[in-house]
């Protein structure tokens, strides 16, 4: 019984090895994508911001 144990470790080590590889290579550029629409909207918002005060 003790043998069995020893070797149901390294398996369960394995399944949770794919199971965090499966995880880390996620597909994320979605969020990504986002991300960078709302960078680009906050830089074309601080760009009007900038030459609405040079007028004054």
């Amino acid at each position: 019984m003790a043998a069995l144990a020893w070797l149901l470790i390294p398996l369960f080590a394995a399944v949770g090895a794919a199971i965090w590889g499966g995880w880390a290579s996620r597909n994320r550029t979605i969020g990504d994508v986002a991300e960078l629409n709302g960078y680009a909207r906050f830089r074309d918002a601080m760009e009007k911001a900038h030459s609405g005060s040079d007028a004054a």
